[in-house]
């Protein structure tokens, strides 16, 4: 009698998803919190979901984070040597360069992944997906946050024509020809990746979205941020986030000094980056009663401090545009706040304000037409909570968070999204 077999029915291996990214939540940086909702979402799909990352902060590398943690089903690995902070060029790419080498060196040496996620963080993180895809055949999606050497050739740093900058192309071009997807994040953007290579058949634009801490806004009188810092009874102007090179803030300095005997005004410069230093220093220096510089903010009470503006203000260099995203529109838009953009008139940003009465453009360098909207704003003001209402109602439709992180959630499974680039 031949022995029994057991009908035993064959059970598919869990896929697996690898994320590359220098920066992961704790980590405050905008581009960690946004892979954080995408390696949740992907969890909570099934998969294993792993991480490679920097064991310090991006922007602050004293802050030391867990060399290893486990986060909502998340394998999360911290690697030394990753950040040194923002002191100079040769010290970011030194410590972008290392972060790489000991990614690619465990990736290699560890289980084979299903699929590879990869960002612009560092820039060159794509070298990354290439390589796992040569040795290892696996696939990988580049999620392009911003576009370099475009950006150091736009803040002067390079020459088009220079080494360095061809270097970065090089390797540009090389990612998006073996990149199986290529997520962007506005129209912009993806123009000039297409004339770096035609990728027309893989491109995805699929735009950014609030973090998840600032989904109610808290009223004035309600709010202990307002209290805390003299706030109450004032028209609160705010810049929070990374000052960063490509976002301006000479306009609304200027603006500030401007009203600065009108003591109805503040405005409240929260965050860190290149450009805060600059803010600080002005501050310190002429000690503006209607000024206030903060830093970064706590997540667990992030939505305080952006719920004690009247008005967000948006800041992108016009050189900018197709380089950077303007990311810092969607919690003002979450948080029912209208938002005042300082922009060209061709830009992602300016896409948002136009036809909606969700806030206005400003030309940067025209400080007379700033200075003049504030006034009107609190002497003959518009109805803003209807105007927060209507930024709410996008927040939640067009530009609803789920939508997008499932949209890049399906782009990392094979699937086409259908996002009709967030709108615009």
């Amino acid at each position: 009698m031949p022995p029994r077999r057991e009908n035993r029915r064959a059970v598919a291996p869990q896929p697996m998803l690898l994320i590359i990214s220098q920066v992961f939540p704790p980590d405050p940086a905008a581009v960690g919190q946004h892979f954080g909702d995408v390696a949740a979402a992907m969890s909570r799909r099934g998969w294993r979901v792993r991480v490679f990352t920097s064991a310090r902060g991006y922007d602050d590398p004293a802050a030391c984070y867990p060399a290893r943690e486990t986060r909502e089903g998340i394998e999360i690995r911290r690697l030394p040597l990753s950040s040194f902070g923002k002191g100079s060029i040769a010290v970011r790419l030194l410590a972008q360069g290392l972060f790489i080498l000991q990614a690619v060196f465990h990736a290699l040496c560890g289980p084979r992944p299903t699929m590879t996620l990869v960002s612009t963080s560092p820039p060159f993180a794509g070298l990354a997906g290439c390589v796992l895809r040569w040795l290892r055949g696996v696939p990988f999606a580049w999620w392009v946050m911003d576009l370099n050497p475009d950006q150091m050739i736009m803040l002067g740093r390079i020459t088009p024509r220079s080494l360095p900058a061809r270097v970065f192309d090089w390797i540009n071009r090389r990612t998006l020809l073996a990149a199986r997807d290529v997520i962007v994040l506005d129209r912009f953007i993806g123009d000039r990746i297409l004339r770096k290579a035609d990728v027309a058949g893989k491109l995805r634009v699929i735009p950014p979205w609030a973090p998840d801490e600032v989904a109610d806004p808290i009223p004035h009188e309600a709010n202990p941020f307002r209290r805390r810092h003299g706030l109450e009874g004032r028209f609160v102007v705010m810049y929070s986030g990374n000052h960063a090179l490509t976002s301006p803030l000479d306009t609304l300095v200027d603006a500030a000094r401007r009203l600065g005997a009108e003591d109805r005004f503040r405005f409240v410069f929260i965050g860190g980056g290149q450009r805060k230093a600059a803010i600080d220093a002005w501050i310190a220096r002429e000690a503006p009663a209607n000024a206030l510089s903060l830093p970064y903010q706590p997540f667990a009470t992030i939505r305080e401090s952006l719920s004690a503006a009247d008005v967000h203000v948006v800041s992108l260099a016009d050189e900018a545009v197709g380089i950077v995203h303007p990311c810092k529109i969607y919690g003002a838009l979450a948080l029912s706040r209208p938002v005042i953009v300082l922009s060209p008139p061709e830009s992602y940003a300016a896409d948002i304000l136009r036809d909606r009465s969700v806030g206005w453009l400003v030309r940067h360098g025209d400080v007379d037409a700033l200075v003049d909207l504030l006034r009107r704003l609190v002497d003959d003001p518009p109805d803003l909570a209807a105007m927060g209402r209507s930024a709410r109602a996008l927040a939640e439709g067009p530009y609803a968070r789920p939508r997008f992180v499932n949209a890049v959630c399906d782009v990392v499974e094979g699937a086409v999204p259908d996002t009709g680039g967030g709108g615009g």
